[in-house]
C-alpha cells in the first residue's frame, strides 16, 4: 500500500514525523473497556502501512499494556524502523492515588520500563507529564530533575527527543530552557481553542 500521509518537522532538533499520527491510548483503557489485542495489532499495522509514522503512547495507558500492545504489533509487523513512538510518564501511584513524581530515578525507571515493554533500544520521543496544577516552586524544582536526567538519558541513547503533555507556557519556557523541547501534546481542537492565546505563541517563539 502506497503511502498517501504527508511528514512535518517537529521541534529544532530534527525529528521528522507523518502529519497525522496515530493515538493508541483508547486501545487499551479509557473511553471504554480495553479493545482485542488482534484486532488492535491489525489497526496499527494498517496505520502504518498507510503512512502513519508516529504512535503515541503512554507507561499509565491500561496502565502498561499499551506500550505492551504497540512493541507486539511493530515486532510483528516489523516495523520499528518506519515509526516513531513517543510514550510518557510523570506519575506513580502511591496508596492507590496518582501523584507526580520528579524524582531522576524515578525517571530513569520509568524510561527503562518503557523500552522493555516497547521492545525497543530507544524511545524516539519521551514526554514528561507536568500538570499546571502544580505550583510555580515544585515545578521548578520537578523539572530540574526531570529535565537533567532526561539528558543523561539522551546520552545514553535510550531517548532521541523530549516532549511535554498538558504544559503551560511558563512550563514550556523552563523546560526549554534546560533541553530543547522537541513536541507538545495539548488538547487543540474546534472546541478547544485557549492554547492559543499563549501556548502556540510560546511554542513559535523558539522555532
Amino acid at each position: 500500500m502506497s503511502s498517501h500521509v504527508s511528514k512535518v518537522k517537529l521541534g529544532s532538533q530534527g525529528l521528522v514525523v507523518s502529519a497525522q499520527g496515530l493515538g493508541c491510548m483508547s486501545m487499551s483503557s479509557y473511553y471504554g473497556p480495553a479493545k482485542p489485542e488482534a484486532d488492535m495489532i491489525k489497526l496499527i499495522l494498517h496505520a502504518v502501512e498507510s503512512g502513519v509514522t508516529f504512535l503515541d503512547t503512554s507507561d499509565m495507558y491500561g496502565p502498561y499494556t499499551n506500550e505492551i500492545l504497540i512493541g507486539k504489533a511493530l515486532k510483528q509487523g516489523g516495523l520499528r524502523d518506519k515509526v516513531q513512538i513517543a510514550t510518557k510518564f510523570g506519575y506513580q501511584r502511591i496508596d492507590g492515588k496518582l501523584e507526580v513524581c520528579g524524582d531522576p530515578t524515578f525517571a530513569r525507571s520509568s524510561c527503562e520500563a518503557s523500552l522493555k515493554r516497547l521492545d525497543v533500544d530507544c524511545i524516539d520521543r519521551i514526554d514528561t507529564r507536568v500538570p499546571i496544577e502544580v505550583t510555580v516552586r515544585p515545578l521548578a524544582s520537578l523539572l530540574c530533575t526531570v529535565m537533567g536526567e532526561i539528558q543523561k538519558l539522551i546520552k545514553e541513547g535510550k531517548v532521541k527527543y523530549v516532549g511535554l503533555s498538558e504544559a503551560s507556557a511558563s512550563t514550556i519556557r523552563r523546560a526549554h530552557a534546560v533541553h530543547p523541547i522537541t513536541a507538545l501534546q495539548n488538547k487543540w481542537s474546534l472546541w478547544t481553542r485557549d492554547v492559543e492565546d499563549e501556548i502556540v505563541p510560546t511554542c513559535r517563539s523558539f522555532s
